[in-house]
């Protein structure tokens, strides 16, 4: 344990990675293991969330198509599913790996096993069902006009975004989590804010009047993954073109990096004791 310690936890990923895909893809079998429908229910449960958030707000309450700056008239269905593609992610992968080490407790006890590695296999589960939605909200895309464009790659590159910031915040998360079972309902009830404080199922033109507010929400890092989606299909705009965003972004996912290795690695001797 003293090696591993002195390690950096990149290199300790890094080093790991053939175990995080082996432990990543039966993780993913096993959360519906017993069930007749399997791992469909994964699927399953973000379409009919998908359907009825098209159905309330474009049908109730006869949302309107959003316009972008380069003129082109976006569907509602379309804008809301390029907002919800990467929330689903953010979401589960936050929910799972933050109960990581209290899951995987009995691997936790191992004095020889790489503990480290246990918040990155969550991470990586979450991409299974990440990558199917990529394509049903690409295929809707196609559906509605929208051509391919080389900037439409750009969406590789928004999901690891996300998988950076999910796994920086999920050391401190499942490290605390051990001490303070409490956080998992916290996360939770922070999730359900997030998601509105997210440019999700409303449009930050409505924020126009209001710099100041608009300055707040832009603080989320979320904004800048799903504002990026919508940017890079609908617009083809590329990531660097926003460079203050881009270097903000990656600036709070690096503190938070530096923060959840120094708590894992404050908290890490006391994890077997109360597990």
């Amino acid at each position: 344990m003293e090696q591993e310690n002195k390690q950096g936890l990149l290199k300790q990923l890094w080093d790991g990675r053939g175990l995080i895909w082996k432990l990543a893809k039966n993780d993913f079998k096993t959360r519906y293991a017993g069930s007749y429908l399997g791992i469909i229910w994964a699927f399953v449960q973000p379409v009919i969330t998908v359907l009825v958030y098209w159905l309330v707000f474009e049908k109730g309450f006869s949302a309107k198509p959003e316009m972008f700056a380069s003129g082109l008239e976006i569907p509602f269905v379309v804008y809301l599913t390029s907002g919800l593609v990467p929330w689903f992610y953010f979401s589960e992968a936050v929910t799972h790996s933050t109960n990581a080490l209290v899951e995987y407790n009995y691997l936790v006890k191992k004095v020889i096993f790489q503990i480290s590695i246990l918040p990155a296999v969550k991470v990586v589960a979450a991409c299974f069902i990440h990558a199917f939605f990529l394509g049903v909200l690409y295929l809707i895309c196609l559906l509605y006009g929208i051509a391919p464009h080389p900037a439409h790659l750009q969406l590789f590159y928004y999901s690891f975004c996300m998988m950076a910031l999910v796994l920086a915040v999920s050391y401190t998360f499942s490290s605390v989590v051990i001490f303070f079972r409490d956080l998992s309902q916290i996360v939770s009830i922070a999730l359900q804010i997030g998601m509105w404080a997210t440019p999700i199922m409303w449009s930050v033109a409505n924020l126009e009047g209001h710099p100041r507010l608009l300055f707040l929400f832009r603080l989320n890092p979320l904004y800048y993954v799903v504002m990026g989606y919508r940017k890079a299909l609908f617009e083809h705009a590329w990531f660097f073109e926003d460079w203050k965003m881009t270097l903000y972004f990656w600036g709070v996912t690096a503190v938070l990096s530096l923060l959840g290795k120094w708590v894992f690695g404050r908290l890490r001797p006391h994890f077997a004791d109360v597990l």
